[in-house]
């Protein structure tokens, strides 16, 4: 008899593909190479620097600065913070919550995003795509309060500093990122 092992999560500093769809099931946008800084039974932080990303019309480009990345099993959001030269900004993702397989993390998007600039200024965009969206792909009027409430939800964290939004976040998760860097360099010696 054979018995299938579990397969493990992936550990810090593992790389990953995070692939994102839209609701009719096809595919949004694929990034290649993100570093797992940690993971948790609900969550995974990551890390994109210089990462390739692909479109869905087969585009492709490399991400400008590095990013860290917050996805969660349980919040309908995952969360972008830009490491850029005037400070951080965050792009946050309204969309279900992640699954995990052999492949990639993967995690529906749906369209609504809000951006957060180093200044604090908010702005929630794409509500027309949302709208849309909506009407071509016939969201369920579940996922259309889920998202509303999870919008709610998201901008509490902002205004309260809230896990990725709080004071020494990307600090801490960046200075990870680098000593893993330096690890692997050690490694190769």
């Amino acid at each position: 008899m054979i018995v299938d092992k579990p397969s493990r999560g992936p550990r810090e500093g593992d790389v990953i593909t995070i692939k994102s769809y839209k609701h009719d099931g096809s595919l949004h946008r694929t990034w290649r190479d993100t570093m797992v800084l940690k993971t948790s039974e609900n969550a995974i932080i990551g890390l994109n620097d210089h990462t390739l990303v692909t479109e869905d019309n087969g585009r492709r480009w490399v991400t400008r600065e590095p990013a860290i990345v917050y996805f969660h099993k349980k919040y309908w959001f995952n969360i972008i913070a830009m490491i850029r030269d005037n400070g951080v900004s965050y792009y946050c993702n309204l969309a279900s919550p992640y699954t995990l397989d052999k492949e990639a993390l993967k995690y529906i998007d749906y369209d609504l995003d809000v951006k957060v600039f180093p200044d604090g200024e908010k702005h929630l965009l794409d509500a027309d795509e949302y709208a849309t969206h909506s009407k071509k792909w016939h969201y369920p009027k579940e996922v259309d309060q889920i998202l509303k409430a999870h919008v709610k939800i998201l901008v509490d964290w902002i205004d309260q500093g809230k896990g990725p939004f709080s004071k020494g976040y990307v600090d801490v998760w960046y200075s990870r990122y680098q000593y893993l860097m330096q690890q692997r360099l050690n490694d190769r010696r």
